[in-house]
Parts: C-alpha cells; structure tokens; sequence
C-alpha cells in the first residue's frame, strides 16, 4: 500500500487567509499577540512536512543500508577520475547544495562557493544548478500528501522518476562525475568493478543486501537512495508555526505567507515541499558559461518547479543559477502594474510563457522574509573519518 501522510498546502490557504489570516495580521500591532491561525488551518487539513519519508517497498531502511550510502556518498571513488564524490556539489556546509550557479565536477577543487576548476582543464561546468538533496525523500509529494517514492520527479527536467534512479546518472554523466576515463555506457559498470574490489566495501553489501553478487549497480543505487532519504527536516520556523508555535515566525514573515498566497505563487510552489513537481516554461536567460542554449525538458525550455525548502541558504537560484538573491527572483515574477511579461530568453516567444505566472507580486519585501522561515537549522551533517576506497574524503574539497 502506498503511504500517505497528512501534509500542508498552501493552496488551500487562500480561501483561510481571505477571511482569517489577512485580515487580523496584517492589521495586528507588532506589540501585540499575533492571531492564532494555526488551529483554524489544521481544521481545514493543513499541516507541516512529515517527519518520516516513505521508502520503496523493495528499499526499506536500515541503519546499515544508511551508513553504507553515507561512506558511498563521501567517496569519490564513484567518479571517473576518483576527485568527485556526490558530497562535491551536496556538502552540508552549503545545506547540501554547492553554492555554485553551475556546479563543477572532475577537475575540480575547493568546497562550496569556493570551488574551481583546476588548471589545465578541458571538461565543462554541470548544465545546470545543483539542488539542494535535503527533504529529497519528499519529492513528488502532493498537496493531499500522496507520495510515491517509485515515481517521484528527480531533476529539473524530470527525466528520472525515484531516487534509486536518480543516484545512479550523475555517474555516467560527463561534467558531474565521469569525466573522460570511460564512456557514458561503460560508467555504472567501471564503478561497480572498482568496488568490488575494494574488501570493506564487499562486506558491507554483502551484509546489507545479501545474495551471491551484492555489489551490483542496483544496490549501488539503493544504498545511496537510502542515504539520502534519510537527509530530512521538519523544524524550519515554518513548520514550528504550523504546529502551533505562534512565535516561530516574525509579523513580516506572516505578512510575508500572505502576500505569497494572495500574489498567487501556490498555484506552482503548493504542498508539503512548495512544488507542484510540474515543468513550467518561465523564460529564465541562459547562463553564459554553457555557451549555448538550455532547452529543457524535451526540448520545451520547461523547467520542473523547484522545491521551497532551504531556499535561503542554498542561493544563486533557477535552473542554471543566474539569479542571486531572493529578491531578484521575486522581482522576476512580478510583471508590473501593466501586467506585461516578456520572456528573457531570446529562444523563447512571450506567448510560450506559463499562463500560471503570477501577474503582480505584492509585499516583495515581506515575502522575501517569508521565505526565510523554509529552511531548518537541524539536519544531518555527519562527516565520515574515512572511506573504504581509502581515497580523500569527499574528493578535492
């Protein structure tokens, strides 16, 4: 049976703020009690993200399947030229994204925002932004707070359903992981020979996963799904609230959800995880650093809608990164008084954009403040001392 949890949407605050929220907090003094609009919003089936993902029913959860995707994660013997671990462009200090408006991948050194491309270098920048991987297990989440782990959307043109899917491409993939040692049909395989031959790394499989060839590219995949499953949040300020900690948001904040609401971003950015897991056409510029154009899913210059979570700490922001702050990307979907919008790709005709694009943004200020009240303090930051490859941990960092 597929799990379902009870999960907020802010969709369905719209109707809640119009006659509740707006009205009484907007209006309150900042010396006084804000409203308590948290029981009035559980009554009407909202609530915070869940505290427990769901699994695939042939991926449970062990603490040992955890541990052994952690080491695997950590070890850059998952890339072509053993220099780049997942943790490359997910390391916790940057709340598991990499602070880059396109990641760097094999040849690459430094952490974080710091990261560049050794010298001399022939391999290009990641084709897009790298994602934060915190309340990953979520993705696919709806508004009801159906989720399926089998099918859930992964990457910003959706093009792998699950994260046992998801773990296994980025090492195949030229600017991510590969680099130029194998071909991309070759990948997977070369490094499942590599970790088979390392003995610690035997055992562990073998006693996670059982069976006469445990080291194998599903259970690579499965380990590492596993992992990062585990990578979730639940008291960001925004959950607190919802909870019925009245002050674990600001007055702005609140006047910020409101704004966020009556200014229509739920109609994309709605449910549990703030997305609604769809591809939409937005018109965001390419980044110049590809050197060419980035079309998107299929072809469409769709890009899926991105998760809420963490977005203050895991800037620059779109698809390829060319926006900063969160201010710019609140401007940007503010059409003006006027309500004319036009696309910034050249690629991309106005008439092609997302009718669901919002046409005013109100209180950009407050909404700004709003979103800031998304990210957790608490999370997993866990470091291994060591891998099994024996190789540096987390790669050139």
């Amino acid at each position: 049976m597929t799990p379902r949890f009870t999960c907020f949407s802010v969709r369905h605050l719209a109707g809640l703020l119009a006659t509740s929220l707006f009205g009484a907090v907007v209006a309150c003094q900042p010396d006084s009690p804000a409203p308590n609009t948290v029981s009035q919003a559980t009554s009407n089936g909202l609530s915070a993200l869940p505290t427990a993902a769901p699994a695939p029913a042939d991926n449970p959860s062990s603490a040992a399947k955890v541990e052994l995707g952690r080491l695997l994660f950590w070890d850059p013997i998952l890339s072509g030229p053993r220099d780049v671990s997942c943790a490359s462009c997910h390391h916790p200090a940057s709340a598991y994204a990499d602070g880059l408006d396109l990641s760097i991948g094999p040849n690459g050194q430094g952490q974080g925002s710091q990261r560049r491309f050794r010298q001399p270098n022939d391999l290009p920048f990641a084709q897009r932004n790298a994602p934060t991987v915190l309340n990953v297990a979520f993705n696919g989440i709806g508004p009801d707070g159906h989720c399926d782990p089998t099918t859930a959307s992964m990457f910003w043109d959706s093009r792998a359903q699950s994260l046992e899917a998801q773990t296994l491409l980025p090492i195949a993939t030229l600017a991510e992981m590969r680099g130029r040692q194998y071909s991309e049909a070759a990948a997977v395989d070369s490094v499942v020979a590599r970790l088979r031959r390392v003995p610690e790394y035997q055992q562990r499989f073998a006693a996670v996963f059982g069976g006469v060839a445990p080291v194998s590219a599903a259970n690579l995949g499965r380990a590492l799904a596993c992992f990062e499953r585990s990578l979730t949040t639940a008291d960001a300020p925004y959950d607190r609230y919802l909870r019925g900690e009245q002050a674990a948001l600001t007055d702005e904040q609140v006047q910020g959800l409101t704004a966020f609401v009556q200014s229509g971003c739920p109609k994309c950015h709605t449910g549990p995880m703030l997305s609604d897991y769809q591809t939409h056409v937005l018109g965001v510029a390419d980044n110049a650093k590809l050197g060419a154009t980035d079309a998107g899913q299929n072809g469409t210059y769709a890009f899926r809608t991105p998760s809420l979570r963490q977005v203050a700490a895991t800037a620059p922001y779109m698809h390829n990164g060319t926006m900063s702050t969160l201010a710019e990307v609140v401007r940007f979907y503010d059409a003006g008084p006027r309500g004319g919008r036009a696309s910034l790709n050249p690629n991309v005709p106005n008439a092609r954009l997302d009718p669901l694009l919002p046409t005013r943004v109100t209180n950009q200020q407050a909404i700004v403040a709003f979103l800031g009240s998304l990210s957790a303090g608490s999370f997993d930051r866990t470091v291994p001392a060591r891998v099994p490859s024996g190789l540096p941990v987390g790669g050139s960092l």
